[in-house]
């Protein structure tokens, strides 16, 4: 049954995108501004059913924004060397550093050992570990490094899969935690840079490293606080000492040794990284400075391009590009402009009311595709709204891309879920219990934050 609704929303949205191109354009709306409907509608109907890879998608969003006459090839092509893309590998190859040279792994051990002496703790210790980490890294990339490291604390525990409601605890806790701190800055998911892109490119406007975390990471403090309670109270743990555990954590910090010079140079990369990105990147540029950093990184030798090659997904990038390209072509032809007073304006009258629906539905998709694509379906149209509208762009990208990175109920809604899933710890109805309590928290936490804080903020006015 899957399979043949599947089939029917292809068919669907292939007959009304080339309904669309074929038919003379609509009042009010130009023939390329009709035809980047078209593309846009085709490529949701991609990305939702995954019919063909989500990178190959982007690329072809390339081929058919030229060919159907929407932007020239030259202009369609550029967009693929846009800021945000480039901000994006600079991030990765960081990263990459990071994970090759051990220097994650030693944070994340010297981080979780601080956490081990009860239960309660360790658990909480899983948790602030996987969402710090994802302050600075890519989340699949944290729950990728984590998962070993809890997996060897669930066997030294002799905990069970799907018989020990502490084993569905901790690895909910990895999964939960990596995707609470990736919304907190630029680095824990590509989203967040790509959403800063296509603002900046429909807008002129930027909003900063630090600026971000000024207004994202009270929500992730207080999110934190409720997935640790609703995890303590939906899968109250059977175990009362986590001794073998702290003992398993102490050996792998034993045997890691002392720092080597490799990871103290990644560190201090890294380090000076940051540092530019919250005092100078409106000076130099985030993408300027993440280039930057990761050139020096091969000029130092703390990193080299065959462990670069095993990090990097290259296939993402191809899918950000995409989204830029069709963001841009909507906004540049006003076919977003043209929807919103349509279709949203008749509908919302209120700012308010119009980015929380708008959060609520980016919240909703991101548990089903790819979070990228969520954000790449509702942002252009939000654009449209914003520019008929008078509604401030910014606070529409901080809901809409936080809200697309908090995918808590099912393994396919992000990496971390799948990742922690994978363990057998738990099941798909464990995950679906708290995952929706916290989906609801976290929407009314982003109203509540978008009416009584966001405005507070000088820069976001």
């Amino acid at each position: 049954m899957g399979r043949l609704l599947k089939n029917i929303f292809i068919i669907c949205g292939v007959v009304f995108s080339l309904t669309l191109i074929i038919m003379p354009p609509m009042e009010g709306l130009s023939r390329p501004g009709q035809n980047c409907i078209a593309v846009f509608c085709f490529s949701v109907t991609m990305w939702v059913t995954q019919f063909i890879p989500l990178p190959v998608t982007g690329l072809l969003v390339f081929f058919l924004l030229p060919i159907l006459g929407v932007l020239p090839s030259s202009h369609a092509f550029s967009l693929l060397g846009s800021n945000a893309v480039f901000f994006i590998l600079g991030a990765f190859v960081i990263a990459a550093a990071m994970m090759s040279s051990g220097l994650s792994k030693r944070l994340a051990l010297l981080f979780l050992s601080r956490f081990g002496s009860s239960p309660r703790t360790l658990l909480l210790g899983v948790l602030l570990s996987s969402a710090f980490l994802s302050f600075w890294m890519p989340e699949h990339a944290v729950a990728a490094m984590m998962f070993p490291i809890v997996l060897e604390i669930a066997d030294s525990l002799n905990l069970k899969p799907l018989r020990s409601q502490y084993g569905r605890a901790l690895f909910l806790s990895l999964a939960w935690g990596a995707i609470i701190g990736g919304i907190a800055t630029y680095l824990g998911g590509a989203r967040n840079p790509l959403a800063i892109g296509m603002l900046y490119d429909t807008y002129q406007m930027r909003i900063g490293f630090l600026e971000w975390m000024v207004a994202s990471v009270p929500a992730v403090s207080l999110m934190l606080l409720v997935a640790f309670k609703v995890n303590s109270l939906l899968f109250r743990g059977e175990l009362t000492s986590v001794e073998p555990a702290r003992k398993v954590l102490e050996l792998q910090i034993r045997n890691i040794g002392k720092m080597s010079l490799r990871e103290r140079k990644v560190a201090g990369v890294f380090l000076g990284t940051v540092i530019l990105w919250v005092f100078f990147s409106k000076h130099l540029g985030l993408a300027n400075i993440a280039i930057l950093s990761s050139v020096s990184l091969f000029f130092i030798k703390a990193v080299n391009w065959k462990e670069v090659e095993h990090y990097v997904n290259w296939g993402l990038i191809l899918m950000y590009g995409g989204a830029i390209a069709l963001g841009s072509s909507l906004a540049s032809t006003q076919a977003a402009d043209w929807v919103a007073v349509k279709v949203l304006s008749s509908l919302f009258d209120q700012p308010l009311l119009f980015i929380s629906v708008m959060a609520l539905i980016t919240l909703i998709l991101t548990e089903f595709i790819s979070n990228v694509a969520a954000l790449a379906i509702v942002l252009p149209v939000a654009f449209g709204f914003c520019t008929a509208t008078g509604t401030n762009p910014k606070l529409v990208v901080l809901a809409v891309a936080l809200s697309s990175g908090l995918a808590f109920a099912f393994p396919i809604g992000t990496p971390p879920n799948a990742i922690a899933f994978s363990s057998g710890h738990y099941s798909i109805s464990d995950s679906l219990k708290g995952g929706v309590i916290l989906n609801l928290v976290s929407w009314l936490m982003i109203v509540a934050i978008l009416k009584f804080y966001w405005p507070l903020l000088p820069f976001l006015n």
